[in-house]
């Protein structure tokens, strides 16, 4: 592991000049607010597809073109809902690089740890695409894109609820909760480095929240609102100082959830 400047890991220390953290920063935001584009106007075709020929599969057997536009819809709603979650990690690694180049070290590009990160999300759209495809072809979930078997989706509330509070969500959630401690353990020197970083970080990231997202496929994958909460959720429990609890509290609301909407499908 190389060396990282003790000056880039002081809280008071700065990113460097002001234009290298609004390229960082309007990175990180134009990524955001580009997949949110997205994700409206799919939202808002959905509901006026008598207006607007859709880019979404239809109520056939799904082909090789269908695939393709739901992995599409996940991999960009995964960057609209995590990348803000990621955005204090992407500027620590943005400000650690500013001041191994002012040490004469070599400059990797921060976004280079973003797109490793977002690799590691490409791959959980790419099984919640597979999840999705079997439950469209056991017709256990709507044209609309909303789970259809109550009992299925109190499972699957029961479940997430239950991971909440497991050993494995805590040790995802400590990782990313700590960018630094991160950055400092799992420090990777160049170009591939700085993507296995990236990767590595989105991998713990995906542990602690992949049960949460699949949570859409109860309450509706394109519902914005639900997406917001989601989103709103994920960052809060990663940097308040009582985020554990709030992890905690969010399980015990889901089993309770899950529970109630089970007990009324086996009525």
């Amino acid at each position: 592991m190389a060396s990282i400047p003790p000056s880039a890991t002081k809280p008071e220390g700065k990113l460097g000049r002001p234009a290298s953290r609004a390229v960082v920063i309007g990175s990180v935001v134009s990524v955001t607010l580009l997949a949110w584009v997205y994700l409206t106007y799919q939202a808002w075709a959905m509901d006026h597809m008598d207006l607007v020929d859709m880019a979404m599969p239809g109520i056939h057997a799904w082909g090789p073109w269908d695939l393709a536009l739901v992995f599409t819809m996940w991999a960009i709603m995964m960057a609209g809902m995590m990348v803000p979650s990621v955005s204090l990690v992407v500027l620590l690694f943005a400000r650690i690089q500013h001041q191994r180049r002012a040490q004469g070290q070599a400059f990797i590009a921060s976004w280079l740890f973003l797109f490793g990160y977002l690799i590691a999300w490409t791959g959980f759209s790419l099984a919640a695409t597979l999840v999705q495809w079997g439950l469209h072809a056991a017709v256990l979930i709507s044209p609309a894109m909303v789970g259809t078997s109550p009992l299925l989706g109190g499972a699957v509330l029961i479940a997430a609820g239950i991971y909440q509070w497991t050993p494995a969500k805590y040790v995802c959630l400590a990782r990313c909760r700590s960018p630094l401690s991160f950055l400092l353990n799992e420090w990777r020197d160049g170009t591939w480095g700085a993507l296995a970083m990236g990767a590595r970080h989105g991998l713990y990231c995906t542990g602690c929240c992949w049960l949460l997202m699949l949570v859409l496929f109860v309450v509706g994958v394109m519902n914005l609102l639900w997406i917001a909460l989601l989103t709103v959720f994920v960052l809060l429990e990663k940097t308040l100082p009582r985020g554990l609890w709030i992890s905690r509290a969010s399980g015990g609301a889901l089993i309770v959830w899950g529970g109630w909407m089970a007990s009324i499908a086996l009525a």
